[in-house]
């Protein structure tokens, strides 16, 4: 080989491993970044806390009574919340059905809940959106067979949301982004059979 083709081949050789760096540099950069939750948009300076969601009416990964069912009188179960930051505006709460035949269930969508340490049973402690049961409101569990998990999650966002009552999950979640300081959630069960 001669001396000008030695010279091109390390040039390329060179150029390629510099490519190389930035490439791995720039894919460590994006596998550093944190995820929003529910979101899926990555953001680095989020620093989420936890809330802690409770209910006197049963206990967390227990079977939550028939009362607030479809089976029963179809009420919200109470719910306790602890550990919500000062500078929270506003809660979300969202109830929802993973375990559901095709798609995760969405039961309730309440936004612009004041920074409660309690919501109510049988309570529209703020505005509500369209369930999967296509209502407004609370709808309870109802699994068609089996034991499903039902998940009571509460977000505190540093703002109130300009959504109007009857908006659906994805409007809402869309408006959570980038908002949301806090969650938590609490996980019930309940089996028809």
């Amino acid at each position: 080989m001669n001396k000008k083709a030695g010279t091109i081949v390390l040039i390329f050789l060179l150029a390629g491993m510099l490519l190389i760096s930035g490439c791995i540099q720039n894919n460590n950069e994006r596998n550093t970044t944190k995820e929003s939750p529910d979101t899926g948009k990555g953001d680095e300076n989020v620093n989420i806390q936890n809330i802690k969601v409770f209910s006197s009416a049963f206990e967390a990964n227990r079977t939550i009574p028939r009362k607030y069912t479809c089976d029963g009188k179809n009420l919200n179960p109470p719910l306790e919340l602890e550990g919500i930051p000062e500078e929270a505006e506003s809660l979300v709460l969202i109830i929802d059905d993973p375990d559901a035949p095709m798609k995760i269930f969405t039961h309730w969508i309440v936004w612009n809940i004041e920074p409660v340490a309690k919501i109510e049973e049988d309570s529209i402690p703020g505005v509500e959106g369209i369930n999967d049961f296509r209502k407004i409101g609370y709808g309870g569990p109802c699994p068609s067979s089996g034991t499903h998990r039902y998940f009571f999650r509460v977000y505190a966002l540093d703002r109130k949301l300009e959504l109007k009552a009857g908006a659906g999950r994805k409007e809402l979640e869309s408006e959570m982004i980038g908002h949301i300081i806090a969650e938590g959630e609490l996980i019930g069960k309940y089996s028809r059979t």
